[in-house]
């Protein structure tokens, strides 16, 4: 996480959004009176988005819970995929 200020945001915008979205990097822009602003890349808004959609159903995050539990307590098995056959 970078911080940086207005006027140094603004004389090296392009350097900051090139950080944000080819190195996953999020920017605390630091302003007056503490009024600070948060950038990150559109692909980590959505990622946050739709963990925020996901875990905020009960259901969802019950399943997910055990689910983990059970990958934890060893109850999980690896097994080879095969592909499908397609008719043409």
């Amino acid at each position: 996480m970078l911080a940086v200020n207005y006027t140094t945001l603004r004389e090296n915008m392009k350097t900051y959004m090139d950080k944000i979205t080819d190195d996953y990097e999020t920017v605390i822009v630091t302003r007056k009176d503490n009024k600070n602003v948060v950038m990150l890349s559109e692909e980590a808004y959505n990622n946050i988005m739709e963990n925020i959609h996901v875990l905020g159903n009960k259901s969802n995050y019950d399943w997910l819970m055990e689910s983990k539990a059970q990958l934890e307590n060893g109850m999980a098995s690896a097994h080879e995929l095969s592909e499908a056959e397609t008719d043409e």
